[in-house]
């Protein structure tokens, strides 16, 4: 009888409410500790492999992009559309977007960071595209040298040639100084 009441007491004790810890107050810091080259923070050279991409991900951000159950999910283009002889794809850009510095988000950021892009697969791209055009400050159209089906998932996926970078801070502080210190429109700062 006694050990009866010894596991009773025990099970007891073990089962006891306990009172649950304050809930978290103030700010929390979380990092990421990994080794990139200072060129992974730069959409321009994007290597062709998957690494910077958790850094653009983050820093930067793209026309279209895909995403969790859509891999051609709107970002900083609201809307597009290709025409019907496939040459020309539109682009209507969100309202009210900034980068993290303030400046906002204009058609000339969009071709500004087309035409500086050398990454893996800056020659297929260019030797493709005849030209882009800023109708005004939020479209920006494609017009291609031949119909190419597959431009919507090139430019948007396999190359980082969509991520967006501020033309006029890269032309005051410079290819190292971008590399040093990054400024997208992304969900993250550096």
């Amino acid at each position: 009888m006694p050990r009866f009441f010894l596991v009773a007491a025990l099970t007891l004790a073990v089962l006891a409410p306990v009172p649950a810890p304050a809930a978290p107050e103030g700010t929390m810091t979380w990092a990421v500790h990994t080794t990139l080259a200072p060129t992974n923070f730069d959409p321009a050279e994007t290597p062709g492999i998957i690494t910077p991409f958790m850094v653009y991900y983050a820093l930067h951000d793209a026309l279209v992009k895909p995403m969790p159950g859509n891999p051609r999910a709107p970002s900083l283009a609201e809307s597009w559309s290709a025409s019907k002889d496939g040459l020309t794809y539109d682009f209507v850009l969100r309202k009210g977007v900034k980068f993290h510095n303030g400046e906002p988000l204009t058609a000339e950021d969009v071709k500004f960071s087309f035409e500086r892009y050398r990454g893996t697969s800056a020659k297929i791209l260019k030797d493709r595209v005849a030209s882009i055009e800023t109708p005004d400050a939020g479209r920006v159209r494609f017009r291609l040298k031949q119909p190419w089906p597959d431009f919507m998932t090139f430019y948007s996926t396999a190359t980082g040639a969509g991520w967006i970078v501020p033309r006029k801070y890269v032309e005051k502080v410079g290819d190292d100084g971008f590399k040093k210190a990054p400024v997208g429109a992304g969900p993250y700062k550096f």
